[in-house]
């Protein structure tokens, strides 16, 4: 799939970016949503002419990154050692002069310390994005976290971020700019999914042709609610519903001792051929095509539902916690009457409501199941492009830009 916007920029409607340089620096380029939202705002800056810069350690995207016209700088980014950050803020300072960095964009607390300093010593402009909904109370917490409202100006990914920032860090009042996470719809598209590639994920993951998937796509982690599903799936089973197998999909990130519970909470409840740790895919179009029903079950709040947007893209019913941003993603009762939902909404951290919901979802008729896919794609098609994520973007960078002296 090419890279670029999935509704092309009209010549010359970003003019005073043309020739510009913009470098967002983020810790790595592995997978994530911040690290997918650095490759899509590259391609778009290469898109209108100017030169997208990334600074971080490297990671498995880096060749994304060139394929779509952004340049890679190795960069330390992720360290959170003073000493390293002092050398970095002198590196970065360097680098902005040597490269005539216009902007600089940090997508990361460490980095975003170092470009803080950086960008006030070179007099650069400098803009934050609040990809996570960062948690602490402490005041060393509270202050760590606070450099991602310290910017110029600050992007916020959800109206549920915008509420988090305003209500830990009051001073950013004024500097914000809610631009939700984008999808690329070309991507995320049933018709753009060779039935190979699905057939090739069923097999990978042990499942057979009559056997239906209830997906659950995230790192491993606690927060993320596969334990939640664990239990959930183990409700299902005692209430008949056979054939179906749970995919936990996801990259452990070197977590073995959260692993290693959630082994032992399958193991416990007999589900060791029901629930399945397939590690990180790579074909998620695939994957959520595959499902016959996504769970996103956060147990903390989600800055944003990039998962739950992904799934609806392609169709498949999603079951989301009410916590946080990711039910601004999804349309429910009470907000719409039930026959306009796209997705059902549920108490955080609880089995039996997933359980109860996605028993509902996989028990749609065809008739009913095609409709709800059609309403949630055409849902976040209107709400969720990468289109709009990547021309808000760049409408910011040119404002920054011509605010200039």
């Amino acid at each position: 799939m090419p890279y670029g916007l999935p509704d092309p920029i009209e010549t010359g409607h970003f003019p005073a970016l043309a020739g510009r340089t913009v470098l967002q620096i983020i810790p790595n380029l592995d997978a994530g949503g911040a690290e997918r939202t650095t490759i899509d705002i590259a391609a778009a800056l290469n898109d209108v002419g100017a030169r997208a810069l990334v600074a971080c350690e490297g990671g498995r995207l880096v060749s994304e990154l060139q394929a779509c016209g952004g340049v890679w700088i190795p960069f330390p980014a992720g360290t959170k050692n003073p000493f390293r950050m002092l050398f970095n803020i002198r590196r970065l300072a360097a680098l902005i002069a040597h490269e005539r960095i216009d902007i600089v964009h940090a997508r990361s607390r460490a980095p975003a310390w170092v470009a803080l300093t950086a960008t006030r010593a070179m007099r650069t402009p400098f803009i934050t994005t609040y990809h996570g909904a960062y948690s602490g109370t402490s005041r060393v917490k509270i202050s760590y976290n606070s450099v991602m409202a310290r910017a110029d100006y600050v992007i916020a990914n959800s109206d549920f971020t915008r509420r988090r920032i305003l209500s830990a860090h009051p001073f950013a009042e004024g500097k914000i700019t809610v631009i939700p996470r984008g999808t690329d719809f070309r991507a995320f598209s049933p018709a753009s999914v060779d039935p190979v590639r699905v057939r090739r994920l069923r097999q990978d993951w042990g499942v057979e042709p009559e056997e239906r998937i209830v997906l659950l796509a995230a790192r491993i982690t606690g927060w993320k609610g596969q334990g939640v599903l664990v239990d959930a799936a183990a409700l299902m089973k005692q209430r008949g519903f056979t054939n179906t197998k749970f995919i936990l999909a996801g990259d452990a990130q070197g977590r073995t001792s959260f692993v290693q519970e959630l082994q032992a909470r399958i193991a416990k409840a007999g589900l060791q051929d029901t629930v399945k740790l397939v590690g990180h895919c790579d074909d998620m179009p695939a994957a959520f095509l595959a499902a016959s029903a996504v769970a996103v079950a956060s147990t903390e709040p989600e800055a944003f539902g990039r998962s739950a947007v992904e799934a609806q893209a392609m169709g498949a019913p999603v079951v989301v916690t009410d916590l946080g941003a990711v039910p601004e993603t999804v349309l429910a009762p009470p907000d719409v009457e039930p026959q306009d939902r796209t997705g059902w909404r549920i108490a955080p951290d609880s089995a039996q409501a997933l359980a109860d919901a996605l028993a509902e979802a996989l028990s749609l008729g065809a008739t009913e199941r095609d409709a709800l896919a059609a309403r949630a794609r055409a849902h976040v098609e209107q709400n969720f492009s990468l289109g709009q994520m990547s021309r808000r973007t760049l409408e910011l960078y040119e404002s920054v830009i011509l605010a200039q002296p």
